[in-house]
């Protein structure tokens, strides 16, 4: 990725200094940190499967799938219209910051935000072709992978617009954003660079879902009572969006069902974006009192544990079976 970004930027540049920043913010952002998991996943399910980890395909593959997490992220801060990730500003505020400190004009804020949507669509087009040398089928995964991964983007945002608090959509959007992106396709990718995606696919599926949907709960605890200096962006943020989590939805049902009218004017603030310390502090109270952290902390040990059974008779390599649980255990218990 390092060599691939600054080949790219040294290639814009030149031609012309007004490429040079959005260039730099690509390549800073994307090499500045997160977790790897995407190409992980892949690594360990080539690994797995019994794959040539020397082939350089393989690791075309991983710098792939991290590209495209880059494009992932870059359009969600817009989106979301989030100032921080992984603490420093989202590249579309960098970019309204800069033509504020520079007086420029047009609106700064269109800026800041059609210059995120470039950026995010220059890591796109840069993760296609580094996959160039694979094989058709991890295609046929690659594209699938991509078309889920807008479909929960999609799903996402209606569900949040519409202030639905239908928990079979909370469990789509977490199917296709998480558990398939995050977690199965890059296996599948992996088994699918080492010819054997036919025969692992069902065990990989029977791991990844589990795991992937565990990390998007472990996320959304994070996201409610994490630590700021260790998530590296503001906690309580799913609060101001009213993302309707799995915790917020299990907080609503029980506070619905019991009439607790206290807790439910407290929930009722959920979506404003100038909540207050002390409301968000109130909402994680509720959250508390109402069972539903918990309740998600149950999910998440017993989704680990369908994980890790999954794997148990699947003729994979044993190396990268104990990885694969090690990772599994990481997903589900982080802090970041």
């Amino acid at each position: 990725m390092d060599a691939l970004l600054s080949s790219e930027h040294e290639r814009w540049a030149s031609f012309d200094d007004l490429l040079a920043e959005p260039l730099s913010q690509l390549r800073d952002f994307s090499l500045q940190g997160g977790k790897r998991l995407r190409p992980a996943f892949c690594y360990l399910g080539n690994a797995a499967a019994g794959g040539d980890l020397s082939d350089p395909v393989v690791l075309d593959a991983g710098a792939a799938l991290e590209m495209l997490h880059v494009f992932a992220l870059v359009h969600d801060d817009i989106m979301d219209g989030s100032l921080l990730r992984r603490g420093e500003p989202t590249v579309h505020h960098h970019f309204t910051q800069l033509h504020e400190q520079g007086e420029w004009a047009g609106e700064a804020r269109r800026f800041g935000e059609g210059m995120g949507v470039l950026v995010g669509d220059l890591a796109l087009v840069l993760a296609d072709g580094l996959l160039t040398g694979a094989s058709r089928e991890a295609w046929e995964v690659y594209n699938e992978l991509r078309v889920e991964l807008v479909m929960g983007q999609l799903l996402d945002v209606s569900f949040a617009a519409n202030r639905s608090a239908d928990p079979a959509i909370s469990q789509k959007i977490s199917l296709f954003k998480s558990a398939k992106y995050t977690v199965e396709r890059p296996l599948h990718l992996g088994a699918a660079l080492a010819g054997r995606l036919d025969e692992l696919a069902p065990a990989f599926t029977g791991y990844g879902l589990p795991v992937g949907e565990a990390f998007q709960l472990r996320d959304d605890v994070l996201g409610a009572f994490g630590d700021e200096a260790i998530v590296g962006k503001p906690v309580g943020d799913d609060f101001r969006e009213g993302k309707p989590t799995r915790l917020v939805l299990h907080a609503l049902d029980v506070a619905r069902s019991q009439q607790l009218r206290p807790a439910l004017e407290v929930l009722s603030h959920l979506g404003d974006p100038d909540l207050t310390a002390a409301q968000i502090v109130a909402i994680q109270e509720v959250v508390e009192a109402t069972g539903a952290r918990a309740a998600v902390e149950r999910r998440i040990e017993d989704l680990l544990g369908s994980a890790v059974d999954a794997l148990g008779t699947a003729d994979i390599d044993a190396g990268a079976r104990n990885h694969l649980i090690d990772l599994a255990v990481y997903c589900t218990r982080r802090d970041r």
